[in-house]
Formats: C-alpha cells, structure tokens, sequence
C-alpha cells in the first residue's frame, strides 16, 4: 500500500492507488449526482414556495432526489444554517491544473454573501463513494485566531410546529435558527428526513460579518469574503461573466492540521455552510447553491 509522504517544502503529497477516472468524449463538465444532502434547519427546508420541497420528503433518498432536480434546473438549493452540507461528484475526475478547477455557482451579491467552506475528495478505495478523505480547500479566513476549526453545533427538532429551532454548540453557547411565518410558514424547519430528534454538524466557522446597516433591524448587509468560498461576492474570485460564480483551485487544499496537500484530481466536492448567525427579518446565513461544474472544461 503506497503511504503519504512529505515533499523538500513540506507540503504533503498523496500518491495513493490511482482510481483516477479520464474524461471521454461524453464527459460532462457539470456535476453527475449528488450523493449527499444535509441540511441544517433553515426557512428554505421544506418550503413548498421558494423552497421547492414537496412535503414528502422522508428519506436520504428523497432530499437527494429533491437535490438532483434543483441543480438540474439551476434552482438554488438551501443548506440551512451553520454546517449544512451537500455533496456531488462528475462523471471523471477532475484534473488539477494551472490556476482554477473547480466553479460553484451560488446567489450572492454586493452586500449580501452567505460563505460556504468548500471541501475535495479524491475517491482513494475506487468504490465511487464519497467515503475518503476530505480536504478542506484554504480561502482568505483559513488560519486566522477568529475562525475556528473542528466547531459543530447540535440542532434540536422542535416538540410543536411553527416553532424555533433550538441549539447548542461545541463553544458553550446556545441559540435559535428563527421562524419566520410571515415568509415560511411551513411547520417544521428541521429536516423531515432525519429522523433523530437531534443531529450534530460539524466543520469550519468563519467569524460573522453581517450587521444592520439601518440601526432599526430593516437593512441588514452580508458582507463578502476576500477569496476561497462558494456564494461568497469576491472582487478575486469571481467569474467575471457571472460574478454568483466562485472559482476554486484544488492546489489550495489543505488538512486537518492546514498543512497543504497536494493533490492531482479530485472525484467529490462538498459545499458547507460557514457561519453561524442571523440577520434579523432575512434569518439564518444559509449558503445556497445552484450549480457546480469542472472550470477546466469550460476555460
């Protein structure tokens, strides 16, 4: 079995048994499936309107389904509030060339950025599956005293409908994802398919930017990032076609210790939510995503 190994610069390289997938002449640059959807509670789960949601959604299967049929659409699909996740993967693997690989394309705009961490895997074992290891990619916030890694937070199910969502994190400190009936008046925004009356989501927290601009809760503003994360307005890594477009290159990913790690493709990609906060009348910060696509192939 051939083991990782570091470098003369230290950075650690990965030359694991090579499953790596060749595009062909019916590759495609747009994601293939998605294979995990997990939500944090938020307004936008299991909304019918804005949302999307059927209602019926009572298994993995059917938010993955639900998923599959927004992306296809290019429909934005809510990750709810901190750590919410989802997770696709391509039809071959993703080359990691000279400057950007890897575009995901989300709703922000000048003053109203929702960040999401991004996160590679390369499918070490070749079984297809999103079960190695996750390499978070490094953005303008990584290392910093204020962002923290390793945070989680445990949501509670509601006991009534209509009702906050409770939590509580690794930090000691407790609070509510809101309802907001007047805009979401759908009975529970926890996940009707997890069935636990409480579920823990953990990852990278950035420190919260938001703040009421107007001093009387009508106007709150989301400021952007400098670079590194999905729905984020960048003046760096912005498409600039299409600036709801980020850009991510796969030489920035790093470990769990932030040591960079080289890597030569990547098979899975994983969009999370990175802040835990609100903004009054607009609810929880919630990354959205509405597409992501292999950048190579569209340069």
């Amino acid at each position: 079995m051939i083991t990782s190994s570091c470098n003369k610069d230290g950075v650690i390289t990965q030359p694991i048994e090579d499953h790596y997938r060749a595009k062909t002449s019916s590759s495609k640059a747009d994601w293939s499936a998605v294979y995990d959807y997990t939500p944090a509670p938020g307004q936008f789960i299991g909304d019918s309107r804005t949302g999307g949601f059927s209602g019926k959604e009572s298994t993995m299967a059917d938010a993955v389904a639900y998923a599959e049929a927004r992306l296809t659409k290019g429909t934005f699909i809510s990750l709810g509030g901190f750590g919410g996740y989802m997770v696709v993967g391509f039809d071959h693997s993703i080359d990691n060339e000279v400057g950007y690989d890897i575009a995901i394309k989300g709703n922000a705009f000048d003053g109203s950025s929702e960040p999401g961490i991004v996160w590679v895997m390369q499918d070490e074992d070749g079984d297809g599956e999103p079960n190695d290891v996750w390499y978070e990619l490094r953005g303008s916030e990584s290392g910093k005293v204020e962002t923290l890694q390793d945070y989680s937070v445990t949501y509670y199910r509601p006991k009534e409908e209509g009702q906050p969502v409770a939590w509580s994190d690794s930090e000691g400190n407790t609070g509510e994802i809101d309802y907001l009936g007047q805009y979401h008046s759908q009975p529970f925004y926890y996940p009707t398919w997890i069935k636990a009356d409480s579920y823990t989501l953990s990852g990278t927290c950035l420190k919260a930017r938001n703040y009421d601009k107007s001093g009387n809760g009508t106007m709150w503003i989301q400021p952007g990032y400098d670079w590194g994360y999905a729905d984020n307005f960048s003046s760096k890594d912005c498409l600039e076609e299409d600036k709801k477009v980020n850009l991510f290159d796969i030489s920035n990913a790093i470990d769990a210790d932030g040591n960079s790690v080289e890597l030569k493709y990547i098979d899975f990609v994983k969009i999370q939510t990175a802040c835990n906060t609100k903004s009054g009348w607009l609810g929880e910060m919630s990354t959205e995503v509405c597409g992501v696509y292999d950048y190579t192939m569209r340069r």
